[in-house]
Formats: structure tokens, C-alpha cells, sequence
């Protein structure tokens, strides 16, 4: 028997041996079930051209495989490519051509920002004063510390009407979830309110059927952590990118877990989706990595979060940017889903090609070849002439009765 036939064989059979294994998560066959497994068994010269059939098919289709995966790499730089542009101001530069005489200077709007983060703790405090002044006195916005002229001169050059702030300085609140002795693997329970942990957070995106809920009591307890519709979920592990997403309108209301911080903003001078494009770039991550701590899971804290530096423009070059940047992502998760389907086409056809080639369908048959029959008849008497050892599978000749 030729080697590579035998490979090949057991791995058009793959999905029957997978179903014929037993266990859970993890199903294992024995060897007396390999033993057992039928084989299509062609002429000795025929299992050679099959081979030789399918390699060449296969190092065909492995090209196109490798052209697939390179062009959604080069996916992956687009997206960064392109979200470095927006926030350098080049994806809107017609749009602020055309309204100059609208444009606010980066003062007026970080004078702007103060005055929302103000009023908010204003609200905050005639909120409590109405209460009954329940619960502790809200605390005024903690003021951080101005971006010195050494910090500015390392960041990019922005457009006019821009400006650069900590992200802890916007009008904005940043929290953690519970720790883990508030939240324990036994608090969880099949239905409840919904728990936001890291696999839910991916690259800009929500990532939904990770589902984990606790109690309605068990909520109560960590009531102070929910998170909202709107709200950004920001993994605290730094990892060759930075994972950041925007809790979806299906969520109602979540608890984040202690891994993974809610960043929730106010006002109109941050918009949500603006924060989420600029914390996704490369920029952002290459800033974190220098202030990551651990061993094994490199994180950081809420602290270090706030002091990421983020640009702000008007609101309205906000939303223009995000609708250009949500257009040209769009396109761009097309293609990814083009390529994607064509990935799976391509499994689909490297296994069409295996079960064609053990059906007898992939090369011609030559009448000049050693019937299978002489070849069973002298595994027979190979098999006769050497000892026993262990179980014998049976040598069966008949028809092919699988394609």
C-alpha cells in the first residue's frame, strides 16, 4: 500500500471517524475501531496516480488558499490604514474645505468639554440634594493633569479645529466590574441579567453568543457595575491590539466583569462611536503596551486608561467622520465575508476532491493494472506468513457500495 493513499483515505474519512469516536467535547476512537474501518483498496499503480492526482490538485488549490489569506491580511492593515487617516483628519478635509467659517478652535472646545462635564456634576448633585442627599455626596469632576508641551510635540500634527485631551479629562465616567470574590464562576446561572466579559469584547465589535447571566438578586449586589446600550466595553489585557466594542441595543442592561471597563460618555463633545474608531487604532495600542503590567496577561487599569490621549473636533465633523468611516468599513467587512465564504469553498472542494478520488472518479483505471483482488490475495499470504499480532481485520473483496 502506498503511504500517502492511506493518509489521504483517513482524511476524506475524517467527519465518519469523528462521529464513530466517543466522549464529550473531546471524542476518541480506538485502534480497534481503526482496524475495523473499511477501505476502498484500487490497484497498487492506481493508489499512485490517485496520489499524484491530488497533490497536484492540492498544491493548485493551497495557492488560490494562500491568495485568499493574504488579501484578508491586507484587510487587516486597510482597516488600521484607514482609521489612521480619519484621525489625522484626511478622511474630512473636503468636509471642513467646505464649512471653515463653522469650525470651532480646539480652546472653545475643550472649554466646551469643561463646561458639559460642569453641568453634569451639577445635575448629579441637584439629583442627590433631591433624593434626600441618599447615599454619598456625588464628587466633583477630578480635574487631570494638562498635556505638557513635551507630550504634544511626540503626538501627530492635527487639522485646524482639532485638539488633544486625556480621555479621562472628556465628559466622560470609566469603571471597572466587580472583583472576583463579588463575582464567582458559581454565580452564574443559565438565564438573568446578562454578564459582559472579555469574550464578548472584539476588534469594534459586540461579540453576542457569548452568553453568561446571573440572578436578578445576585444583580443587586453588583447593581453599581451595570453597563448600557451605548456604553464601551474596553478589555483591560493588551494584546497585540486593543479589543473595544459598544454594548448593542438587544443588551437592556448588563454587569460588566472586573476585566472589562466601561467607558460611558455624555454630552455632544465625544461622541461614542468616535471613541470607539480612535481606541481601535494601532496608535492606541502601541501607547497602552508601554504601560501594561503582569506576567502571562499583560493588563492595565482604569488609571492608565483615562490618561489615553484622544483628538476632539466639532460635532458635527464627528459624525461626518464616523458615517465616512462606517461606510468604508462596511465595504470592507463585504469583502472579508467574500473572501471568508471562499476559504470554506475551498475546504468544500479539497474534500470533494478526496471523496472523488477514493469513489474511483479522479483518475482514469488502466486495464493493465493488478486487479484489487490479486493485490488482497497476496496481502493474504503476506499476512499469513508473519505472526499473529493482536486483532486481524477481515480482507473483504466487494464492489464500492460509500460513493
Amino acid at each position: 500500500m502506498n503511504n500517502e493513499f492511506l493518509y489521504y483515505f483517513l482524511a476524506s474519512e475524517k467527519r465518519s471517524l469523528i462521529k464513530a469516536g466517543k466522549g464529550g467535547a473531546q471524542p476518541n476512537i480506538s485502534q480497534g475501531v481503526i482496524k475495523e474501518w473499511p477501505l476502498n483498496l484500487p490497484p497498487l499503480a492506481e493508489q499512485q496516480r490517485i496520489v499524484a492526482k491530488i497533490e497536484e490538485l492540492f498544491s493548485e488549490l493551497d495557492q488560490g488558499v494562500a491568495s485568499l489569506k493574504t488579501a484578508r491580511e491586507q484587510l487587516k492593515v486597510y482597516r488600521q490604514s484607514l482609521l489612521k487617516n480619519a484621525f489625522e483628519g484626511k478622511l474630512t478635509a473636503a468636509w471642513r474645505a467646505a464649512h471653515a467659517d463653522q469650525l470651532e478652535t480646539a480652546t472653545a472646545l475643550q472649554q466646551r468639554i469643561a463646561r458639559e462635564r460642569q453641568a453634569r456634576y451639577q445635575q448629579q448633585l441637584a439629583d442627590w440634594k433631591t433624593a434626600g442627599q441618599a447615599g454619598p455626596k456625588p464628587k466633583p469632576p477630578k480635574p487631570l493633569p494638562p498635556l505638557t508641551p513635551e507630550e504634544l510635540a511626540e503626538l501627530p500634527e492635527l487639522p485646524a479645529g482639532w485638539g488633544w485631551i486625556r480621555l479621562g479629562a472628556a465628559n466622560v465616567e470609566v469603571f471597572d466590574g466587580p472583583f472576583g470574590s463579588n463575582l464567582k464562576s458559581s454565580d452564574y446561572v443559565s438565564d438573568g441579567v446578562r454578564v459582559i466579559r472579555l469574550e464578548n469584547i472584539g476588534a469594534m465589535a459586540f461579540i453576542e453568543d457569548k452568553l453568561s447571566f446571573v440572578t436578578p438578586e445576585k444583580y443587586l449586589e453588583l447593581e453599581k457595575h451595570t453597563v448600557f446600550p451605548g456604553d464601551l466595553v474596553f478589555s483591560s489585557f493588551v494584546t497585540e491590539n486593543v479589543r473595544v466594542a459598544m454594548v448593542p441595543p438587544s443588551i437592556e442592561k448588563a454587569v460588566n466583569k472586573a476585566d472589562c471597563f466601561c467607558i460611558r460618555l455624555f454630552g455632544e463633545t465625544l461622541l461614542n462611536s468616535f471613541a470607539l474608531s480612535f481606541l481601535a487604532t494601532r496608535s492606541v495600542y502601541k501607547r497602552l503596551e508601554e504601560e501594561i503590567h503582569g506576567v502571562g496577561r499583560p493588563r492595565i487599569n482604569t488609571t492608565q486608561l483615562k490618561n489615553v490621549v484622544i483628538p476632539v473636533c466639532s460635532t458635527d465633523e464627528q459624525r461626518e467622520l464616523i458615517a465616512l468611516i462606517q461606510e468604508k468599513l462596511s465595504e470592507a467587512d463585504q469583502l472579508d465575508q467574500t473572501l471568508t465564504t471562499a476559504l470554506q469553498q475551498a475546504d468544500a472542494l479539497r474534500q470533494s476532491i478526496l471523496k472523488k478520488a477514493f469513489c474511483g472518479q479522479l483518475v482514469e483505471q488502466d486495464k493493465n493494472d493488478e486487479p484489487a483482488t490479486a493485490l488482497l490475495e497476496r496481502i493474504r499470504a503476506s499476512r499469513g506468513a508473519s505472526p499473529a499480532k493482536g486483532r486481524q481485520a477481515k480482507l473483504v473483496s466487494k464492489p464500492l457500495t460509500n460513493c
